[in-house]
Order: structure tokens, then sequence, then C-alpha cells
């Protein structure tokens, strides 16, 4: 298992951009993968200082685009869809956050890492039908910066973070890190395909 996920990480990285580009798409869609992109990014700017801008700008495109696939099922499922993919005290706060503030719940969801909840506040805005054009600037704007300050600060503390990822340690935490991921994945894929069923017809459509 260990040598799947080194084997799997390091076609990522062998990809560059555009393994963030993919990473993302899956990350902000229907992968729960935490970190994922954070990690891939971390260790593309510490060897690739000159590709900086250009890895943030693939890693936000891919992260927008995932963004955008959540946005279809939760836009069509509206509040009702969202009920059935998010439950009990994350709703209830969800809800809140997006009647009250859409925009800023957006930005501050996209800036903030894991375990702050990102993909449930996108469906929300979507399933509230706040406007799709302000919804991808946020993100956009937000997840650039993110991924531009992660990026900065792997150049800085580079070396060290190198040396670090080759720890036994932080190996066996990749190594639980994946097992979460698989099973939050499926969860994940199983719960937004129910939403996609159940969504209701659009007016007019037969039956």
């Amino acid at each position: 298992m260990e040598s799947f996920i080194q084997h799997l990480f390091a076609t990522f990285i062998r990809l560059g951009p555009y393994g963030l580009l993919a990473l993302g798409v899956l990350d902000s869609s229907f992968l729960f993968a935490p970190f994922g992109n954070d990690l891939l990014m971390i260790a593309l700017a510490a060897r690739e200082h000159n590709m900086l801008l250009l890895l943030a700008g693939m890693a936000t495109a891919g992260s927008a685009l995932g963004c955008a696939l959540i946005d279809l099922v939760a836009r069509k499922g509206g509040e009702e869809g969202l009920e059935k993919i998010i439950s009990g005290r994350q709703l209830n706060y969800v809800k809140r956050k997006v009647k009250d503030s859409a925009g800023w719940a957006l930005a501050l969801a996209s800036l903030m890492p894991p375990p702050f909840p990102f993909t449930p506040f996108v469906a929300g805005a979507s399933a509230f039908q706040y406007p799709r054009k302000k919804m991808f600037t946020v993100i956009a704007a937000a997840r650039f910066i993110r991924f531009l300050t992660i990026g900065v600060l792997a150049i800085v503390f580079g070396e060290g973070i190198l040396r670090l990822a080759e720890s036994p340690f932080v190996r066996t935490a990749i190594l639980g890190l994946f097992v979460i991921c698989i099973a939050g994945s499926v969860y994940s894929i199983v719960s937004w395909i129910k939403c996609a069923k159940r969504a209701p017809a659009p007016a007019g459509s037969p039956g």
C-alpha cells in the first residue's frame, strides 16, 4: 500500500502543473482528499521556484473546475437536494452563513485549510442560486491567494519540507490519510449520485 501511494504521488509530481489541475478537479468535487492539492503544491513549489505563478494558477483552475461539477448538481437539486448530502449541524451552519453572506462565506471557505468545510459551502451557494459568475470569481480569487501563499511558504522552507517528507512518521501519516480519503470519497460519490437522482425535474419536463 505504501509503495502504491508513493508511486501515485510521484505520478502527480511528474505531471507538474497538470497534476495540480487534475487533482484540483477531483479534490474540489467528489474526491475526499484533504490536503491533497496542498501537499502537491508544496512538493512542486519547493522544487520549481520559477513556476510558482503557473502552479498556483493551475491549482486554482482545477479547483474551479471541480466546483463547477458540484454547482451543476447542487444548483439543480436546490435546497431539497442539499439536505440529502449535508446533514445535522453542518447543514444548519452552511444554510445560515450562505443566506446571510454567501460571498464572504465562500471566500473564507476557499481560503481555509481542512477540516474547514469547502465543498458544502460551494454546494450551499449553488443550491440557494447564488449568481454563478460571482461565485466563481470569489472562489478563483481566494483559491489563487491560498495556493500562492502555500507556494511561497514551500519556497522559503523548501529544504526542510523535503527532508520532512522522507521521514517514516510523515509516510505513515500519508498512508493513514490515503485510507481515510478512500472511505470519504466513496461516501461523497454515493451522496452526490443520490442527490442527482433525487433532484426535481425541470419545470415543464415530462413525468
